[in-house]
């Protein structure tokens, strides 16, 4: 199964929370914080507008996004959760 957003929706892959602290001290699942940042997997074709022309999406596929904590919808795809949400609720593109 595979999922194509649509509009201005953007697929993410979020990434794996921390499982120690950086003291070295390893957090229980309970402790563990939703995650806030992730790799976008696939990208709608933009929003359209009144006029009838496509806003062209500000991410693509590869990017590195970081995202609200309650932003989004979870979604599971081959057993891997992922996160479907608009490219509104991305916070910004992390540039390496």
């Amino acid at each position: 199964m595979s999922v194509k957003p649509l509009e201005d929706r953007v697929l993410i892959k979020p990434s794996d929370p921390d499982k120690k602290t950086e003291s070295g001290i390893y957090l229980p699942e309970s402790a563990k914080e939703k995650p806030i940042q992730g790799k976008v997997i696939a990208v709608g074709p933009g929003k359209m507008l009144d006029n009838g022309e496509r806003v062209k999406p500000s991410v693509r596929k590869g990017d590195t996004v970081v995202f609200g904590k309650y932003a989004g919808t979870e979604i599971e795809i081959k057993n891997v959760t992922h996160m479907i949400m608009r490219e509104s609720e991305l916070l910004g593109v992390i540039v390496k």
